[in-house]
């Protein structure tokens, strides 16, 4: 009979609302707004905002798209620095930040 040999614990990658929510959290926090300016644009509540950078919700692609909106953040911009920020390419995901950043004053 084969002996088990007892795999090691992998690390669970993380939830996509929670780096979402930090991503969020990130970019609004560097336009030095607050969670009511921002949500006043994208047409939510504060209280669900907070849910959401928190990684409590789980929002629909509407009110990301609503969100990003507000923060001046394209889709893509978003994807690529979550994608990224999973690899474990923190510096690449900042740049996407900043990137965004550029375009709001371009």
């Amino acid at each position: 009979m084969a002996e088990l040999i007892p795999l090691k614990p992998r690390e669970l990658d993380p939830l996509w609302r929670h780096v979402l929510g930090e991503h969020l959290r990130r970019i609004r926090h560097e336009r030095r707004e607050t969670l009511t300016e921002t949500a006043d644009r994208a047409g939510v509540s504060p209280q669900y905002l907070s849910e959401i950078e928190r990684g409590l919700k789980e929002p629909s692609s509407e009110m990301v798209a609503a969100v990003l909106g507000a923060l001046g953040v394209t889709l893509l911009d978003l994807t690529v620095a979550v994608a990224d920020d999973l690899r474990g390419e923190p510096a690449r995901a900042e740049s996407a930040t900043v990137r965004a950043s550029l375009t709001l004053v371009a």
